[in-house]
């Protein structure tokens, strides 16, 4: 009997640390996505105000501004 015992103590045991793994992997993913959405956003808004400050610059030269060339 206690030999069934050590044996389901150790099953418990590895299936403890390999759901331990995969939830430290989920974590670690998660933000990762989280991190990766906010620097999209980030690039977008940065690229937003780029094409407005060529739009007002090529305003103040006396360029027509055409969306089909930016």
């Amino acid at each position: 009997l206690s030999r069934q015992a050590e044996n389901l103590l150790c099953r418990l045991q590895e299936n403890f640390e390999a759901l331990t793994e995969k939830l430290t992997l989920r974590n670690i993913l998660f933000g990762t996505w989280v991190i990766f959405n906010f620097l999209l956003e980030e690039m977008g808004e940065r690229i937003n105000d780029l094409e407005k400050r060529v739009a007002d610059l090529m305003t103040e030269a006396g360029v027509e501004n055409r969306d089909e060339e930016l």
